[in-house]
């Protein structure tokens, strides 16, 4: 996954997004007068054709204009400043939205000659298109990551500095880490649970009614419960964050209970860390935590834990 935004794909788009992951940046080009369209659409922009073909560009063009942002456009962003915003007209016509790579500031010029760099940004081969000097050897540039060059700690965990703000957006990710220990929940914890919470609900603590009037059959522990005892499940998360002065539990941005943890049940977690957003107060990272039965393929809590670091 990246660790910065990329763009949405739509159906019309998506052939686009695609070529360039193999390396080859298309276009549409209009069956009726011949001529492309770009940024990608139903019909011909010059003609209104609906007979559009993606084919393939040479990827070489003029610089048509640019500028220069010292201020990242978005905190994700921070490590390529200043960025070079630029717009590339194409040999064939047609004009780019981009940024412009491996080049000195003062070496750029209107109407310099520039060519497509395929950029590979998630490990999942995803690509954006850049441009450089036409003399520049750069036409691919691999996928970089944020994390790889992080000391580990005594865990083997990576370091991951608050200031970093590139390997703090690069925990940002799809999959989920390994499963943590497990814990059982018996029925003398849930009684417990209930004195202290005053949920005495008969489906939690009456196994003799539950066993025949409940769904379940049998007593099922509360979800607040199963909620509470993630933090005695020890989460192998791949990463120690370091270098703030405070760490606060923040709340949950959403907790739900897709599925019930039957009596006797042992339950076991993994979690990803799904965003982290600086800001000036600090940084926020979202940590997904997903509570199963051990063997459930259904969680049975999900919990969008907020932490925040100052």
């Amino acid at each position: 996954m990246s660790a910065k935004p990329l763009p949405v794909q739509t159906p019309i788009s998506k052939p686009f997004w695609h070529n360039l992951a193999q390396g080859k940046l298309t276009a549409q080009q209009c069956g009726d007068c011949h001529r492309w369209t770009f940024y990608p659409r139903n019909h011909c922009q010059h003609c209104f054709s609906h007979s559009l073909e993606w084919r393939e560009v040479t990827g070489k063009g003029t610089l048509y204009s640019f500028t220069v942002a010292r201020i990242p456009t978005m905190a994700e962003f921070a490590d390529e400043a200043p960025q070079i915003l630029a717009v590339v007209e194409l040999a064939e016509g047609i004009r780019m939205n981009t940024t412009l790579i491996g080049v000195e500031e003062s070496d750029i010029r209107i109407g310099m000659a520039v060519q497509a760099v395929f950029d590979t940004v998630t490990d999942n081969g995803d690509a954006l298109v850049r441009f450089t000097a036409a003399n520049n050897n750069l036409t691919h540039r691999p996928y970089r990551d944020p994390l790889a060059d992080l000391p580990l700690n005594d865990k083997g965990q990576k370091i991951v500095p608050l200031a970093n703000q590139a390997a703090l957006h690069g925990l940002v990710s799809d999959s989920f880490t390994d499963w943590s220990n497990t814990i059982t929940i018996d029925q003398s914890l849930i009684d417990e649970f209930a004195a202290l919470s005053g949920d005495d609900y008969w489906i939690h603590t009456d196994p003799k009614k539950s066993k025949t009037d409940s769904p379940y059959g049998s007593t099922i522990a509360h979800g607040a419960l199963v909620q509470i005892l993630q933090s005695r499940l020890a989460l192998p998360l791949g990463y120690e964050i370091t270098g703030f002065n405070t760490m606060v539990n923040y709340g949950s941005n959403k907790l739900r209970f897709p599925a019930p943890v039957p009596v006797n049940s042992q339950i076991h977690a993994r979690a990803r860390v799904k965003s982290v957003d600086v800001g000036v107060k600090g940084v926020q990272l979202i940590l997904e935590v997903h509570t199963h039965v051990v063997g459930s393929e259904r969680p049975s809590v999900i919990n969008e834990l907020v932490i925040y670091y100052r």
